[in-house]
This record gives structure tokens, sequence and C-alpha cells, in this order.
């Protein structure tokens, strides 16, 4: 070959490379999406927030979020990411704002049946846990869930599901703890699996077998305790890794209270699972300071949920660990209580706090993390601020998935939400309406009706 040919052939190699360069990025830019013209994009940076740095929040006015497959590639001004990404597919907010996805990291989402009979019997005047000893209460959703096939499960929880999605929760962890056997808490877990499957919410998965004492071991709470220590724990894991291979274990959640699973009892449980590996939850001091949140910092569970009746030195043990204080504030409201967990105090120990539905079929049945903010601004005195980083970032550590989740920066995954207004305070001040106009879930938009 002349000298002249292979220069020629070298010259239409490199125009041939560079061609098909300008045409890969073309459909990177075209791939992807840039939603702009806000009247504010708000989040959060540098992680969870303790104490009073809950609710510093970032706000851009007139921002923007670029966004390449199912993450955030970058966060600015409208005027900067429309210079610098010119070819990607655009979305305009509208001048509405722009918030990360809620997190919601306590829920009971699978279950069947209704429990609208106990509403009006809370009205005459019973107590929870009078219905509970009644056999209402948690024992008739048991009986219930018992009865449900597993796609009945599954078309019931995806409603919920469906209604939060809507709502503007974007990851949710989701109990099972309505079985209190081995057959119907892993037809519950299936179903958290199927329903993370179809896509929409990310579901968090959480075995709760120690939720109430079932019918079989009524006043052998230590025989159940022994049950759950011995078979139901390691049946669970080896169920888990067989169904579930490559996915992280579920948490194990405990109901620590009165007549329930006391300190001892919930101690063992703990030491069981952690000794397993499970990662741990835990409820506490819904009903009675029993100090179930110092227990769960001393086993370092990612949260201690409830806190209603929880005492200043148990604060400041969750406080002087890493552990997240999850207030449910729509239980309390739907009980129609007058006490709520003591957030101020928790802010004022240097304590994460996050907040979360507790979606329920007992006590709360509400699927709205914007209801939940409102409360909160309410009944625990947060500020908007404060509520949503409650909602987001502390949520998300909560359920430890605070590095990929509940904050709009550059590598986290795209989860966020274009509000119907131009203020997120507005989802403190009003509620009992949906403010979210669309939903971005891993980069996917979803427009609302």
């Amino acid at each position: 070959m002349r000298e002249s040919q292979r220069y020629e052939v070298m010259e239409r190699h490199l125009i041939e490379t560079f061609i098909k360069e300008i045409r890969w990025l073309f459909r990177y830019n075209r791939s992807m999406k840039l939603i702009y013209n806000s009247s504010e994009l708000v989040t959060t940076l540098g992680g969870p927030q303790r104490g009073h740095q809950l609710g510093a929040l970032e706000i851009i006015p007139n921002g923007a979020v670029a966004i390449q497959g199912e993450s955030i590639l970058e966060v600015g001004t409208s005027e900067t990411l429309l210079e610098k990404y010119p070819n990607a597919e655009k979305i305009d907010a509208k001048q509405k704002a722009i918030v990360p996805g809620f997190v919601d990291p306590h829920t009971h989402l699978v279950w069947a049946g209704n429990r609208a009979n106990e509403y009006e019997m809370r009205l005459q005047g019973k107590s929870y846990m009078e219905i509970m000893a009644a056999g209402g209460g948690i024992a008739a959703t048991v009986n219930a869930t018992r009865k449900a096939s597993l796609d009945e499960l599954v078309a019931q929880a995806m409603e919920r599901t469906t209604r939060a999605f809507a709502y503007g929760t974007t990851t949710m962890e989701a109990k099972s703890g309505y079985g209190l056997d081995l057959e119907t808490e892993f037809r519950q877990l299936e179903a958290v699996l199927e329903i993370n499957k179809a896509g929409l919410i990310e579901l968090v998965p959480t075995y709760m077998g120690a939720h109430a004492i079932p019918a079989e071991f009524k006043g052998d709470t230590p025989g159940f305790t022994r049950w759950l220590c011995e078979v139901a724990l390691p049946e669970t894991k080896k169920w888990w890794l067989s169904h579930a291979p490559g996915q992280d274990l579920p948490f194990v959640d405990v109901f620590c209270e009165k007549d329930v699973f006391e300190i001892e009892e919930t101690r063992e449980i703990l030491q069981a699972a952690k000794d397993l590996g499970f990662p741990l939850k835990l409820h506490a001091d819904e009903f009675e300071n029993l100090g179930g949140a110092s227990l769960g910092a001393e086993f370092g569970a990612a949260s201690v949920d409830h806190l209603v009746k929880t005492s200043l030195k148990d604060i400041e043990k969750m406080a002087q660990g890493d552990i997240v204080a999850v207030s449910l504030p729509g239980t309390p409201f739907g009980l129609a209580q007058s006490e709520y967990t003591p957030a101020r105090e928790i802010i004022e120990a240097n304590g994460y706090l996050a907040i979360a539905t507790d979606l329920n079929p007992g006590t709360t049945w509400n699927e709205s993390m914007q209801f939940m903010q409102a409360l909160a601004t309410r009944y625990l005195k947060l500020t908007p601020g404060q509520a949503l980083a409650a909602a987001t970032i502390n949520a998300a550590k909560a359920i430890l998935r605070d590095t990929t989740i509940g904050s709009l920066e550059a590598g986290k995954q795209a989860d966020l939400l274009i509000l119907s207004v131009n203020d997120y305070r507005n989802l403190s001040y009003r509620y009992g309406t949906n403010m979210v106009a669309k939903v971005i879930k891993k980069g996917q938009v979803y427009p609302q009706a």
C-alpha cells in the first residue's frame, strides 16, 4: 500500500471514529432528562441531620436537576444546566417546587381485611389494649391475613402502595407481622418481593414475627419467644436466602410493650436476630416507658419507633449512638390521644429524628407522608423544613439508605417530586389534599391524575 493510501485509510478511520463518538454523545444527551424552571429546588446536603441541624435545607431558586438513567447527574440553576445540557430531554416544572421523594420508614403495608368496627369501639371509650384483649386489634388482622392468598395480599397492598406513590412516597419500609406463624409471615414477605418487581414504590422489607402473641401461645409469651429465637428467625433467614438471593437480609422488628414483649423477651429476640446477621428495628414506648429506646441503642438498631412515652434518659442514650428516633404522628392522631413523640427533646439531645406513617389497619390507615408533615408541624412543633428533612434524608437513614436516597445531589438515585405549588412549605401548611404533580422514581416520570 502506497504512503498516500495509508494516510487516506487512517484519515477515514479517524473521521468514522469521530462520527461514532458524536453520535454516541448525541444519544447520551438525548437519553438524559433535565427538569428545569422550578420556583425552587429544595434539598438537604451533607447527609442525615442531627439535633438543631434538622431542617438545614439548600434552596436553589429557579432550580433544575439533570438526570442520567436512574441517577442524578447534577443540580443547579436552570440557566446553568440548560446551557450545559442543551440536548437533554426537557421537562418544564412550570415554576413549581421540586423536593426529594418522600421516604416512609415504618409501615405495616401487607395485610388483609378491615377494622372499621374497632374505630367505632374506640369512639365508645374502649382502649387499644382493651380491644386487643377482646380478640380484636392485631389478632383480628392476623385471622384475616392467614386466610388470604398471596394474590389477595399483593392486590390489597398494591392499592395502598399506588396511593402512597401518588402522594409522593418513593421508598417505603414494609413489615410482616400479621401471620405470627411461618407460612403467613413468609407469604407477607413474598408479597413485598412481588410488589418490588412491579416497580413504582421501592419496598424495604422487615420481618416482624414478634408483633403480638398468637392464639396458639396465649398465656405463654416465654414459649413464643423461644420459638421465635430457635425456629422462626433461623427459618426466616433460610427462606429469604432462597427466595431473594443477592438481596440484603430484611430488618427484624419487635413490639416491645407491656403485656406483649417486655424488655427481657425483647432482648432475647434482638440478640438471636443479631447473631443471625439481621439488621434491627424496634417498636418502643408507645403506651408505657419500659426502656425499649435504651435497649435499641444498646443493640445498635437502625431506628427505634413510636417513642411517645420515652424518658429523657432514654432519649439521651439514643442520641449518643447512631440511632434514628422515628415518630409516627398519625398513630396518636388516629387514636385521638394528646401525647406525641417528644420531638423537641430529641432535637435538644442532638439526636436524629424522622417521621413515618405507621400505615396499618388498626390505628392509622393513612398512606400520605404529606399529612404526616402537616401533623409533625402541629403536634411535634417542627418547622416545615424540619418536617421535610425528617420525611426524606433522616427517614432514609432509618432504613440504612441515606447514601443512595433522601436528598437531591449528584450520584444519588433520581427520586424526586414536582409539586403543584410553588413553595414547599405548603406540604405542612395545607393538609387533606395532594400537592404532588409528578413523581420521578429512578429517573422515570409518572404524572398524577
